[in-house]
């Protein structure tokens, strides 16, 4: 499993969960059955700023060997499913269109349908993810590109594209123009691109 950086909406997901009162569910939420366990073992990972797909979750719950088995991995999207009807946990949008969804907590505490208050996080852990959330947060504030330098790209890429019209328009071209700016027009239009990814 590889650790992926949280993008800002993923940790709004958290932020909210971590806000969120005792939410009430029409699921039973009892320790050894399987909504009780992938409840569980998404909130280890939501507490880790980790958002896991279904195999990422069946890998941590019953080994390597189980993410390969289609049917059983269906079985666990359907359950999953349901508890999303249940608002005990929400699908993320995908980042790749190939991807599995993934998933986060609406809570980490929870009353199921027999009225048993089940609670997935310690105050300790919480207030862990709190500081994980904080850092996180700064990180991809210094991280993101301000407004200021993608108006800088986007003014040099409308001034190359500029320069080469009116190259163009010339009785002679002069290639020294038109080549410089072209070649400086892409490399601006590949800087812009990684600025908006980030």
């Amino acid at each position: 499993m590889s650790q992926r950086k949280p993008m800002p909406g993923e940790l709004q997901f958290l932020q909210e969960a971590m806000d969120a009162d005792c939410l009430n569910t029409s699921i039973r939420l009892r320790d050894g059955e399987y909504q009780y366990s992938l409840v569980k073992a998404i909130a280890s990972f939501q507490l880790d700023l980790y958002f896991p797909d279904v195999r990422d979750i069946i890998r941590a719950l019953y080994g390597e060997e189980k993410t390969r088995d289609l049917r059983f991995v269906r079985k666990i999207q359907t359950i999953l499913k349901k508890m999303e009807k249940s608002n005990i946990v929400k699908i993320l949008p995908k980042r790749k269109p190939w991807e599995l969804q993934r998933y986060a907590l609406s809570s980490f505490k929870f009353q199921d349908s027999d009225k048993n208050v089940v609670s997935f996080a310690a105050d300790e852990q919480i207030e862990h993810a709190r500081d994980l959330l904080s850092t996180a947060t700064s990180e991809q504030e210094v991280a993101s590109p301000s407004y200021s330098r993608i108006s800088l790209v986007l003014t040099a890429i409308v001034a190359c594209y500029a320069a080469i019209l009116w190259s163009l328009l010339q009785p002679v071209i002069n290639p020294i123009i038109f080549v410089s700016a072209l070649s400086i027009s892409a490399m601006c239009s590949v800087v812009l691109g990684r600025m908006l990814s980030r």
